[in-house]
This record gives structure tokens, C-alpha cells and sequence, in this order.
């Protein structure tokens, strides 16, 4: 298994995974299995059902986004992406992403739930 690593150019920004360094504009570098190139390719296409929906939804004003469920669920997407590049990336961008808030020790993890503010 460690003999069919391959390295990857991720984009979050452009919900891309690139075999190429110069294919294309990029932000991480990774070294995984080819395993994993589906679970990239099925997330970033669940974000993109989802942010459709919530363009869709954008029309409506009477429903405030940070109540939305499918917000959160671009949220919780979003998060399953920075773990997997964690996983896979060198030891300096792993620190980075560390910093994160989703990564932060004692703060909440998006829920399902809007969050109140507090009082």
C-alpha cells in the first residue's frame, strides 16, 4: 500500500483535486493513496448540490442562511476536507490548519444547530 502514493494539488476554493502542480491554481499539497481521490471527488460534489441549494434558498428572505440546515451542512463538509488534508499533507500545513477554528480545543464544533450569540 505505501508503494502506490500519489501527490495531489488540492483547491478548496475551486473544489478541485489536480494530478498536476501546474494544472492548475491550488492551496495544499498531499501525499496519499489513490484510495482517497473518491472521497475528495464525492465531497466536493455534495458541496456543490448544496451550495446550489443554498442559492436557491438565498431567494427566500424570510429564512435567515445561519438557520439553514444546508449551510451547516457545507460547514461540516468544509470540515471533513481539512481533516483529510490534514491527514495527508506535510507537517507545516498541518500547524496551519491546526489553527483553524474548526481544530481549536474548547470551542464548539459546527452543529446542526444555529449558534445564539451569548449574553
Amino acid at each position: 500500500m505505501e508503494n502506490d502514493k500519489v501527490r495531489m494539488y488540492v483547491s478548496i476554493a475551486n473544489q478541485q483535486i489536480y494530478p498536476h502542480k501546474y494544472a492548475s491554481p491550488w492551496e495544499y499539497e498531499l501525499e496519499m493513496s489513490r484510495e482517497f481521490l473518491p472521497v475528495f471527488q464525492q465531497l466536493f460534489s455534495q458541496m456543490d448540490r448544496l451550495e446550489f441549494r443554498n442559492f436557491l434558498r438565498s431567494h427566500l428572505p424570510y429564512i435567515p442562511y445561519h438557520y439553514d440546515r444546508d449551510n451547516h451542512d457545507v460547514d461540516r463538509r468544509t470540515m471533513m476536507l481539512y481533516a483529510l488534508i490534514h491527514e495527508f499533507t506535510d507537517v507545516e500545513t498541518k500547524k496551519f490548519i491546526e489553527q483553524l477554528p474548526y481544530f481549536a480545543k474548547g470551542r464548539p464544533l459546527i452543529t446542526s444547530a444555529p449558534v445564539q450569540p451569548s449574553n
